[in-house]
C-alpha cells in the first residue's frame, strides 16, 4: 500500500513545492511598480513572457525525463523560465546608463545653444533633433507640447514624468526654474549639471562592472552545480538514487529551497539600488510649493 501511494504523494510535493517556489520568487523580484494615476507599463511583451514560459516547461520536461525527478524538473523550469531575474541581469542598469549618457550631452548640446543668446523655448526645439535615441522620444514630446502652446513649467513636468529618472530629475528642475523665473546664470547651470552628470556616469559605470563580475560568478557557480547534479543523475544513476525515493524527494525541496534563496541574494547583492525621485508633481497642481515659494521671494 505505500509503495501504491508512494509515487502520487512524490508527484503532490512536487507540485506543491513548485507552487510555492513560483511565490517566493514572484515575491523577492516583485511585479512592475505602478506609479500614481498612470497604468503600468509592461516591462516585455506577451510574446517575450510566452517563450520565456515556453523555454522553462521544455526544460522543465527534459529534466523531469533525464532525472525522473519531480522537484528537478519544476526547478530547472522555473530557472530557465526566469533566469535574468534569478542569475540576474544587467539590460536594467545598462538601460539607465544609457539615458544618463543621452541626458549629458543633451545637456551640454542645450548649454552651447543658449550661448548663441535664444530662449529655452528656441533651444529645446533646436537640439531634440540630435539628441540620443535613448530620450528622443521623451523629448520629441517636449517639442510638441511647446509647439502647442503649452506653458514651458508644465511642458518640463511632463518631460520629467516622461524620463521617469532620478537624474533628469535635476536637470528638469533647473530648466523649470529658469522657466518660472527668467533669471540669468542658465548656462553656467547647466555647465555644472553636464559635469555632475558626467561625473555620475562614470561611477555608475565602475559599478556596473563590479556588478557584472558578481553576476558572472553566479552563473559560474550555478552551472557547475547543476551540471555536477545532471552528471550524476544521468551517469551515475546508484549514486543518486536514493532521492527517487518520496523522503529523497523531499530533501531535495529542501536542497533547492536553500540553493534558490542562496541565488536569490546573490542576485540581490548585485542589483541596482533604487534612488528616489524628488520632482513628482500631484496632477491637480499646477506649480509646485518650492518653485512658487522662490518666485514670491524672488519678487519681494
Amino acid at each position: 500500500m505505500i509503495d501504491v501511494l508512494r509515487t502520487p504523494i512524490a508527484l503532490l510535493a512536487g507540485v506543491v513545492f513548485g507552487l510555492g517556489l513560483f511565490v517566493a520568487v514572484l515575491a523577492v523580484v516583485g511585479l512592475p511598480e505602478r506609479p500614481v494615476g498612470k497604468p503600468t507599463k509592461q516591462r516585455e511583451s506577451l510574446g517575450e513572457r510566452g517563450r520565456r514560459m515556453l523555454f522553462g516547461a521544455v526544460a522543465g520536461l527534459v529534466a523531469l525525463i533525464g532525472t525522473h525527478w519531480v522537484v528537478a524538473g519544476v526547478g530547472i523550469g522555473l530557472l530557465v523560465a526566469f533566469w535574468d531575474r534569478i542569475a540576474g541581469s544587467g539590460t536594467v542598469e545598462k538601460l539607465a546608463i544609457g539615458k544618463l549618457e543621452a541626458l549629458a550631452q543633451w545637456t551640454e548640446s542645450l548649454r552651447d545653444t543658449i550661448a548663441g543668446a535664444i530662449g529655452l523655448e528656441q533651444a529645446i526645439p533646436a537640439t531634440a533633433a540630435n539628441a540620443s535615441p535613448a530620450i528622443r522620444p521623451s523629448l520629441n514630446l517636449l517639442v510638441d507640447r511647446i509647439r502647442i502652446r503649452d506653458p514651458l513649467p508644465e511642458a518640463l513636468k511632463a518631460f520629467a514624468a516622461d524620463l521617469h529618472d532620478s537624474s533628469a530629475d535635476v536637470i528638469c528642475a533647473a530648466l523649470l526654474l529658469n522657466a518660472r523665473l527668467r533669471g540669468p546664470g542658465l548656462r553656467d547651470v547647466l555647465s555644472e549639471l553636464a559635469v555632475s552628470t558626467r561625473e555620475e556616469l562614470d561611477m555608475r559605470r565602475r559599478i556596473e562592472a563590479s556588478r557584472k563580475a558578481i553576476r558572472r560568478s553566479v552563473r559560474i557557480v550555478l552551472v557547475i552545480v547543476l551540471g555536477m547534479m545532471g552528471g550524476l543523475s544521468v551517469f551515475n544513476r546508484t549514486y543518486v538514487k536514493p532521492y527517487d525515493t518520496l523522503l529523497g524527494q523531499l530533501m531535495l525541496i529542501i536542497i533547492t529551497a536553500i540553493f534558490g534563496l542562496g541565488l536569490l541574494w546573490l542576485r540581490s547583492l548585485a542589483a541596482p539600488s533604487k534612488t528616489e525621485r524628488f520632482l513628482v508633481f500631484d496632477d491637480t497642481t499646477v506649480v509646485s510649493d518650492e518653485i512658487e515659494t522662490i518666485r514670491t521671494g524672488g519678487a519681494a
